[in-house]
């Protein structure tokens, strides 16, 4: 490893049940401390350039709005007199009386939300941890350092790693993991690159643990982690699948992981205690998740061969196994105090990748939902379920046309529209803002006014794609 390489020591402290803290181990020569410090400085220029713009625009678009008040009148009031405006009002107003209860609900179950507590070492069930590997290199050595360093019974853990025909050093990291941790991990070599799905499902066929654990290979655990992920199954019988915690582990490194860190704590921590008390959570991530062993092999079959448009489904195999999980009515659950630390795209170019992924298995999954979430697929109510389908139906339908609507509304009012939509923004990430400040720390939460931004003018055209390209195969973000 050359000596300007950073490579990621963990260290704990306690706040808000959650703080890890990431410190660069820098390397002792003075040259690589030289460029180190350097690096640092022109990074820490570079975000608070990127922030201040943010406001900037922002600020400058509320007081835009405020001076052309007489021609933001003036539309209304032309839009009033027609039937396709006043339509398109009607239309707006209800999406957004829809989309405001939708989140004063979850607001609700938000606050009703509590994790479950780690049961004792008597009680944890046996537990298989399966970690597929490709091209990490030394991340999937620190992955599987970290799970060994879990606060678990040994007798009752068995560690799988399996290498997925990698092109690069990462089955040697795995055979140096096996050489310092000897049977504590059993690593496994793919013969070719086959797909994630398929290194997982030979873990599946392997594993003898009643529940199992999956997590990425670019991915660091608490060591309190394994223990608060298999917790529900032991309390909760009707539980099939729990969702850890995750957390961006580069947020250090570039202003894109930045961004993400303070999306993804809505994303689970607010948007996933909602579904959680739901019975319902719709996705369990890949960087950490927990199923039983049972609902698991109930699936398994038709999961390794499912096909979209006669295509083998190489992609969205946490969302499917999710799915799979639900229609044969267990519920899924979310896990606020499992965390996961996991590295994330840090350009642009690996981000929008990584969420035409993302928007290609939620369309195919939300029309396999379709095929069973207003049937009768489990005891109990159903309606929290049935909302959270139609929500992300909504996104889905609302794609184009809202596409549509906003190049029209650039071509014909560019100033309005700009100054609109920073304002709009400024607004609507207020809540994510506060959100994140509240339950971690103040100063990163002005991320997400620039997540925002960047959404709305760099991004808004990935659910479009997304719908219109569902059926390609292909990772994408793989090298």
């Amino acid at each position: 490893m050359k000596n300007d390489t950073i490579a990621p020591e963990i260290l704990y402290r306690e706040k808000n049940e959650t703080d890890f803290i990431f410190s660069d181990n820098i390397k002792t020569t003075n040259v690589s401390e030289t460029k180190f410090f350097k690096k640092l400085k022109k990074t820490n220029t570079g975000n608070l350039l990127v922030l201040a713009g943010s406001f900037l625009l922002m600020i400058g678009a509320a007081f835009l709005v405020f001076l052309l008040e007489p021609d933001f009148e003036l539309l209304h009031t032309n839009r009033m007199s027609s039937v396709l405006g006043f339509t398109l009002i009607i239309i707006a107003t209800a999406l957004f009386i829809f989309k405001g209860g939708f989140f004063l609900f979850n607001a609700f179950l938000y606050f009703k939300y509590r994790s479950i507590k780690s049961v004792s070492d008597e009680q944890l069930p046996t537990t298989t941890v399966i970690v597929p590997a490709y091209n990490e290199g030394r991340l999937v050595y620190d992955t599987l350092l970290s799970i060994a360093a879990s606060d678990f019974p040994e007798g009752k853990l068995q560690l799988l790693a399996i290498d997925d025909g990698s092109k690069d050093d990462t089955w040697q990291w795995m055979l140096k993991a096996k050489e310092e941790m000897g049977d504590r991990v059993s690593v496994y070599q793919q013969p070719k690159n086959m797909g994630k799905r398929h290194a997982l499902y030979r873990g599946f066929k392997m594993g003898t643990g009643e529940i199992f654990v999956t997590i990425d290979s670019d991915s660091i655990v608490k060591p309190d982690t394994l223990r608060n992920m298999v917790s529900p199954f032991v309390v909760n019988e009707k539980c099939g699948a729990v969702a850890g915690n995750v957390r961006v582990l580069n947020n250090k490194k570039a202003i894109i992981p930045k961004m993400l860190n303070v999306s993804f704590v809505l994303s689970f921590e607010f948007m996933r205690s909602a579904e959680s008390m739901l019975g319902s959570v719709l996705c369990t991530p890949g960087a950490l998740s927990a199923y039983r062993g049972k609902a698991v092999f109930a699936c398994l079959d038709e999961w390794i061969n499912q096909t979209f448009m006669g295509q083998p489904s190489d992609i969205g195999e946490d969302r499917a196994m999710t799915n799979m999980i639900l229609r044969q009515g267990y519920e899924v659950r979310f896990q606020r105090n499992a965390y996961v630390f996991t590295n994330v795209p840090e350009k642009y170019k690996g981000l929008y990748k990584m969420f035409i992924r993302w928007g290609r298995s939620n369309v195919r999954e939300n029309i396999m939902m379709a095929k069973f979430v207003f049937k009768d697929f489990r005891e109990g109510s159903k309606a929290g379920t049935r909302l959270l389908f139609v929500n992300q139906w909504l996104k889905l339908i609302m794609a184009y046309p809202l596409i549509v609507a906003m190049f029209v509304f650039i071509a014909m009012h560019p100033v309005l529209f700009l100054s609109s939509t920073f304002l709009g923004i400024l607004i609507y990430s207020s809540f994510p803002v506060l959100f994140y400040a509240k339950r971690h720390n103040v100063s990163e939460s002005f991320w997400a006014y620039s997540y925002s931004i960047l959404y709305t003018f760099g991004l808004f055209w990935i659910t479009p794609y997304a719908i219109a390209t569902a059926s390609r195969r292909g990772w994408l973000t793989r090298g």
